[in-house]
Formats: C-alpha cells, sequence, structure tokens
C-alpha cells in the first residue's frame, strides 16, 4: 500500500499513464533567451528583496543575501584585549582550517611537497570529515575520454557559470581533472568501472560530453573515507571539535595563524602558523531565503567572515545554488539530496498532471526555477501545477521507476543505493512510484577571491573549496565541486608549503580585528550580531518544510 495520501493517488495515476509517451524523450533544451527569462521570474537570485549591498570592508557595495550580510557586518566573537598572544598553543608551518576535503587535501599537499607532518595541522568544527565533500553523492567530471577534452570541459564549465567565471581558475580546474583521478585512483578510490576496467561515465546537468565519474551515489563518502586514511597514516594532526574564531596577524601585515575555540572545554588556544589555509565549506546552515538544506550542520560561512576582516575580497556572493531536487516527502527527509545521477540515468521531472515541463538535465539555476514556476500558485506567476504535501511542501515528481525501465531491473538499486535507502525506510520504493522533490539550498558558487594557486592576496593565506569563488561563476555545474575542493586543496597546500619555507613571522596581532570593529562603528552598525555564527540554532524554528505562503 503506498505511503502517498490518497489525495496525491489521481496525480500519480496521471504520471504513469503518461510515462510511455515519455520513454525516449525528452523536452527540448531551451534556448539561451529562454533560460534567462525563467532566471529572471522565478530564480530566487533575481528577487531584489533577498540581499543588500555590504556596508563595510574591502567588497563594500557588493549585494549578498541578508543572511550572508548579517554576518560579514557582525562584531567578533572576541575581545582583542582579552586574549593573551604570548602564550602559543600550537606553533606549525601550516595550518589547515577546516577538516572536510578541500582542507585534508591541502594537508596532503603540504606534506607531499616536503613539509613534515607534525608541522601541519587541521584544526575542524567537528570530526575529521564532517563536511559537505562527505555528503556528495553523483560523482566528480573530468575529460579522461577519447570523445572528451579539457577545453570541452573548460567551455561547459564557462557556460555552466553564465561566462561569469575566472578564466584562469577554470583552466587550472580542467586541466588539473584528469590528474586528480589518476592520484585518486593510486590511493585507492573505487569508481565504478566496466567489467573490462573501463571508467563508467555519465552525462550531468548542463555538460556536453559524459564526464561524470562515480562511485554509485556515494562518491563524496568514498572519496573522503581515502582522503582521510592517507593523512592518518601520514601521521598529519588533526584537532577536532576546535572552530577557529579569528585569524592572526602580525606586524607585517601577513596572516601568522588562528584563534580557536574548544568546543568541549570552553577554551581559547592560539595556534601560530607561517601559512594558513581556509577549508571551511560553504553556508547552507544560514537557510538562505527560507529555503531547506542538503548541507551538513558546520556550514555556516566562518571562512567568510574570517576572510573579510582580514582584508580578503569576495566575489559572486548573490548568486546561491539551489539544487534542483531536494526530498520534498517524507517530512522527516525534506531538503536532502537527491543527485542530479538520478536524472543523469532517465528519471524526468513531471508535474501533477504527469507533464515533462523541462529537460531533465539543464544546468541547475535553470532546471531549480523550472520546478519553481510549475509550484508557484497562477496569483503568483506560476503555472500552479506542483504537488502539495501534508504539511504545506510543495513539490514535482521525479519519475524515477524510469530509470530501471530504461536500463533493466536492479539499475536503480545498484547504482543509486543511497538514494534507495533513503526512501525505502519510510515505506516508498522509488523502482516502484515516483518521489517528489523541489530545489533545497545546496553551494555557495562566490566565496573568497584566489588566484591559480588559492592565494587570496593576503599574505600567507590561501583558500579552497566552497569558501573560494571565481571557478563557478554564477553557477556550478554538477561534479565540479568534488573536482574543485580537489584542485585547488591541492594547489593551495602546495603553494602554502612553498610560502612557509620563506617567511619569516613577526609578533602576533589582532590588530585587523580592531580596525574592522572601527569601521563597523563607523558605518553605524549597531553591536547586536557577533560572528563566526560556528553552528546553527534550530530551536523554535520550522526550518524543514517550505511551506506555501514562503512561494
Amino acid at each position: 500500500m503506498s505511503v502517498y495520501p490518497e489525495y496525491m493517488q489521481e496525480s500519480l495515476r496521471r504520471v504513469e499513464e503518461t510515462r510511455p509517451a515519455r520513454l525516449g524523450t525528452n523536452y527540448p533544451r531551451l534556448p539561451l533567451s529562454e533560460q534567462e527569462e525563467l532566471l529572471r521570474r522565478y530564480h530566487p537570485d533575481y528577487k531584489p528583496e533577498g540581499k543588500r549591498p555590504l556596508r563595510v570592508g574591502s567588497s563594500y557595495g557588493e549585494p549578498v543575501p541578508h543572511e550572508v550580510a548579517d554576518l560579514l557586518e557582525a562584531y567578533p566573537l572576541v575581545d582583542p584585549e582579552k586574549i593573551d598572544l604570548s602564550q602559543v598553543d600550537y606553533d606549525v608551518d601550516v595550518l589547515v582550517i577546516g577538516g572536510g576535503g578541500a582542507g585534508t587535501v591541502a594537508a596532503l599537499w603540504a606534506f607531499y611537497s616536503g613539509i613534515p607532518a607534525d608541522r601541519i595541522l587541521i584544526v575542524t568544527k567537528l570530526r575529521h570529515g564532517d563536511s559537505n565533500s562527505i555528503m556528495a553523492q553523483g560523482g566528480i567530471q573530468a575529460a579522461t575520454k577519447a570523445h572528451d577534452s579539457p577545453a570541452i570541459h573548460f567551455l561547459d564549465v564557462m557556460g555552466g557559470g553564465h561566462f561569469t567565471n575566472d578564466p584562469k581558475l577554470v583552466r587550472a580546474l580542467v586541466e588539473d581533472a584528469p590528474f586528480i583521478i589518476h592520484w585518486h585512483e593510486e590511493l585507492g578510490v573505487m569508481y565504478d568501472k566496466e567489467p573490462d576496467g573501463t571508467m563508467i561515465t555519465i552525462h550531468g546537468g548542463g555538460t556536453s560530453k559524459k564526464r561524470m565519474h562515480s562511485c554509485k551515489d556515494y562518491t563524496g563518502l568514498e572519496i573522503m573515507r581515502v582522503l582521510r586514511d592517507e593523512a592518518r597514516n601520514l601521521g598529519i594532526p588533526v584537532l577536532e571539535f576546535h572552530p577557529a574564531v579569528e585569524l592572526l596577524t602580525d606586524e607585517f601585515g601577513q596572516v601568522a595563524g588562528a584563534v580557536v575555540w574548544s568546543l568541549e572545554t570552553e577554551e581559547y588556544k592560539i595556534v601560530r602558523a607561517k601559512a594558513t589555509v581556509l577549508a571551511t565549506g560553504g553556508w547552507g546552515r544560514l537557510h538562505i531565503q527560507g529555503f531547506p538544506t542538503t548541507n551538513h550542520y558546520g556550514a555556516t560561512a566562518d571562512g567568510l567572515v574570517l576572510a573579510y576582516r582580514v582584508g580578503a575580497k569576495l566575489r559572486d556572493l548573490d548568486a546561491v545554488q539551489y539544487h534542483p531536487t531536494g526530498a520534498a516527502f517524507p517530512e522527516q527527509i525534506v531538503g536532502l539530496l537527491i543527485t542530479e545521477k538520478v536524472r543523469g540515468l532517465g528519471a524526468q521531472p513531471v508535474n501533477a498532471q504527469g507533464e515533462l515541463f523541462v529537460h531533465p538535465l539543464e544546468p541547475r539555476d535553470v532546471e531549480s526555477a523550472a520546478y519553481i514556476r510549475e509550484c508557484l500558485p497562477p496569483e503568483k506567476g506560476g503555472r500552479g501545477l506542483g504537488v502539495v504535501t501534508p504539511t504545506g511542501m510543495v513539490g514535482v515528481w521525479l519519475d524515477t521507476p524510469m530509470v530501471d525501465i530504461l536500463h533493466g531491473k536492479g539499475t536503480f538499486q545498484r547504482a543509486l543505493s543511497s538514494i534507495y535507502r533513503m526512501y525505502i525506510r519510510f515505506g516508498i520504493d522509488p523502482t516502484q512510484e515516483p518521489i517528489l522533490v523541489y530545489p533545497t539550498l545546496h553551494y555557495q558558487n562566490g566565496g573568497v577571491v584566489i588566484d591559480e594557486w588559492g592565494w587570496t592576496g593576503i599574505p600567507g593565506l590561501f583558500a579552497a573549496g566552497e569558501v573560494e569563488g571565481g571557478v563557478h561563476g554564477k553557477n556550478r555545474l554538477m561534479g565540479n565541486s568534488l573536482l574543485d575542493y580537489n584542485v585547488f586543496g591541492r594547489k593551495a597546500g602546495m603553494a602554502a608549503a612553498e610560502w612557509a619555507r620563506k617567511v619569516r613571522l613577526g609578533s602576533l596581532s589582532l590588530r585587523h580585528v580592531e580596525r574592522f570593529v572601527e569601521e563597523l562603528r563607523r558605518a553605524g552598525i549597531p553591536e547586536i550580531r557577533r560572528a563566526p555564527k560556528l553552528l546553527p540554532d534550530y530551536r523554535g524554528q520550522k526550518t524543514l518544510s517550505r511551506v506555501m505562503d514562503l512561494l
């Protein structure tokens, strides 16, 4: 017996009735002009009321979401006058802030570049590996096949980002991609392969070639498993449950480490470092514009706050990535990721009437805008063809039974075992019934400005992974986030090692924090907010369901 309420059954029947006609066909790709119109009318980024210009800092005047501005225009957690910088708890060559994919890769390549393991330190807010990196499902892009090339990959990335990407960063991304896959294989990552050993590659949204390498739908978990094992085998120290709350500088303006806070003992610790790599991830737990999120618990934009206070510039923070297929039913999993790989294997998005209303693999922002259009009521400019759940969430159907129909029985369970397990525990068999989806906050497209080696422009400070911006422009394509953190984690680790070998640090200081506080006061910003946020607070809030009055 289906767990979907009776009132949804008629819509489900329409999906089944229209399926034979939809098999083997797809909605035509939208021309650029229609994509832009769809985005302008329905994508959340195009709501001017959702953001405001920054009033302080190195990116003064840049528009960012209100939730982010509230943190960038906030006062510090620490009082510089009460921090004793004469007592150094850890003295290292390379400090890596963040224990996800980018941080672990940076630490590894600092080691490979000649920095002894005991002169490297990873500090991380939660446990080593707790990150968006470990939650990624669908795959990693790399042009490793004869039918493809880094040049074609480059064009796909630039087009997906609406040609707002930094071309130098995109070139570094795509040219290093095949090497990253080779390195992973040497370390022991188990990518999906044909019986003869040939790599299996599939399409992602916005890609012109099949270059997505996957490990079933546990790709991020598998890569992170191997990277973390490598770091542990090399003996690289990790300080868990110690988020960084402020960067340190010296009298020469160089970043010289960080102040970290123990979540367990509630004590500050001082880490002096010749080079620092920011790898703190993104902002999903800020729930931009009230959306649910796919992100892990610690994704609260800490790195943006720390980098901004020390003078780094930010870019593209007006562009938020909403993944088109977040779970919309049942309530317990609202917002969780339904990997794009499901659509890559043939599942189609259809509305309450069983109509295929958009190509399944448009770029993510275009795909999301189309879903929102279907769900919005006519009085708000939409088509009113979404399906409303008992809690007020609304979504469209993802016709998942098509995967087995197209590729043979057992394909879904074999290739998408994580998604299968997610639903079967609630009595929904995605091989037999469609699942309900709606866009969910997924990725921070922009971030700290970097060069090709992860340098932020601030002496001694490097950045890698979701915290940095410029690689993806205004929209990231599937599979480029895992690639991004590997490529730029590696480059940042190598560059940090080189910097650490030649730099000479002066006395430690928090003068940059004092200057930032002075700027906040001159701007008339009241002392009511503190940042970094560290952890989200859900007490008394309803954050999972996207209720109809928010549409």
